[in-house]
């Protein structure tokens, strides 16, 4: 799973700009649930070549009303989801009593801490560093995070204390199972529909122990067809499930969501759909996993209701337009059955290999049935296609001009392989290569098109001529 790296620190030391370096983002929102104070925000980041999940927490220091408070009981769990800490110390306030303070609870808590020195611009790092010696969490690292000053010792220094990448032989004894993450916000019955699932005739499931955080990882087979869920809702043995508290962490949904082959996107149809459903699935879409969408609570609904929700689906989340949608009752199992051969084609499709050849095919096809725009008077060419990845599928269209593909013509390709490829649940990504013009640079050095009209003039003068 991703490592967490927790950003802390007193307010305006510089956590939201150093947030944003990590997430190579000015908005890196990903997720805002109930019970999140707007100061607390989850990213992808980059640390070099290793993705993580990044946290930026609101202001730690002297709390001076309720607020406050709240703020730094958001940032201490922070704290304790991450696998680093990155505390941030502002070199021209210098060493403050709330620098001190927060220092040592760090220490208490036992967990990698990396201090860094924040806003050397302008400063003599040796001397500016000296007095945050003091603060017992070793070499303090200088950094300026508006102008990337320190930033790339910070990533080698933050890369050394992250967990070592698993050894998929040996960590993943899921391997050739289907990885399915069951998410969605608290309460629209991800606990229900889990062990509903687990509960099904001829189905083995056994908790999976070791994982980071307490995360479970739940292998299960059905029909012959291994399947592992991975558990987002503090899901145990059914005996232990307590469905009046539903336990729920934005950090186990976004890693859950990484190590998934398939997500389930679980909402109430009792409830509208919120800005923290379209959040999560937006989250979704962005990682290109594969998607089947459960709508929860089905049962009892009058047509009204039912054609409410079906409008919102529309409305809010059309950009889950490729993913399947199944009306069920996880409390009494209805359609429940219907998940499982919509996850395994999703899987299948979002796996699938294609050949260079028949997507090659498929471009001209629909290139002939709606051709690229002009640019400067110039058609924009594709000439052929092949795979750059898979979960989601990737296809790699070469030609030239391509960086004025228009989005919307961007959106045909998609749709255009998905229909004619015939994949279902999974989102198609199409990405574009220019090749380079050899003859760019060089003097009196005619292109082909040059050459065929140049020749084109000669036999016309010829003509002339005779």
């Amino acid at each position: 799973m991703l490592p967490v790296i927790a950003l802390v620190g007193r307010p305006n030391v510089g956590k939201s700009t150093l947030f944003n370096r990590l997430t190579r983002s000015r908005d890196a929102l990903v997720a805002d649930y109930p019970g999140l104070t707007r100061d607390r925000q989850y990213g992808d980041g980059m640390l070099g070549d290793r993705a993580c999940i990044v946290i930026d927490t609101g202001g730690l220091g002297e709390a001076t009303n309720d607020l406050d408070n709240l703020m730094a009981q958001q940032a201490w769990q922070a704290v304790e989801e991450a696998d680093l800490v990155l505390f941030l110390v502002d070199v021209h306030d210098g060493l403050t009593a709330s620098d001190e303070d927060v220092a040592g609870a760090l220490r208490r808590t036992g967990k990698p801490v990396l201090l860094v020195a924040n806003k050397i611009d302008g400063a003599n790092a040796d001397t500016a560093l000296i007095e945050f010696h003091a603060l017992g969490l070793g070499e303090p690292l200088p950094l300026s995070a508006t102008q990337g000053r320190g930033f790339a010792a910070l990533t080698e220094r933050a890369v050394e204390h992250l967990p070592p990448l698993p050894d998929t032989a040996v960590d993943e004894p899921d391997a050739d199972r289907i990885r399915v993450a069951v998410v969605g916000r608290p309460n629209v019955g991800k606990s229900t529909l889990i062990n509903r699932m687990l509960g099904a005739e001829r189905v083995l499931a056994f908790d999976l122990p070791g994982t980071t955080r307490d995360s479970i990882f739940i292998p299960f087979e059905r029909d012959g067809r291994g399947y592992t869920l991975i558990d987002t809702a503090g899901v145990r043995r059914r005996a232990r499930v307590r469905e009046a508290v539903e336990k729920f962490s934005v950090i186990k949904t976004l890693q859950a969501i990484d190590a998934a082959h398939v997500v389930i996107l679980v909402l109430d149809a009792q409830q509208e759909i919120s800005e923290q459903d379209a959040s999560l699935a937006g989250y979704i879409a962005d990682k290109g996993r594969a998607l089947v969408i459960a709508v929860n609570k089905w049962d009892g609904l009058d047509t009204h209701e039912r054609n409410r929700i079906r409008d919102q689906l529309d409305r809010k989340l059309p950009f889950l337009d490729f993913a399947a949608t199944v009306t069920i009752s996880a409390l009494h199992g209805t359609a429940v059955g219907k998940l499982f051969p919509l996850i395994t084609s999703a899987h299948a499709s979002a796996m699938r290999e294609l050949s260079t050849p028949a997507l090659t095919g498929l471009l001209e096809q629909a290139v002939q049935q709606h051709q690229p725009p002009l640019v400067h008077g110039r058609r924009i060419k594709l000439r052929y296609a092949h795979q750059g990845g898979r979960n989601p599928p990737v296809i790699v269209i070469h030609g030239n001009q391509t960086e004025r593909v228009p989005a919307t013509y961007r959106r045909y390709l998609a749709r255009y392989f998905s229909d004619k490829l015939k994949l279902s649940g999974t989102p198609v990504r199409i990405e574009f290569r220019t090749g380079s013009n050899p003859f760019r640079g060089k003097k009196n050095v005619l292109t082909p098109r040059q050459v065929k009209r140049k020749a084109r003039l000669k036999r016309h003068v010829k003509k002339g001529k005779k």
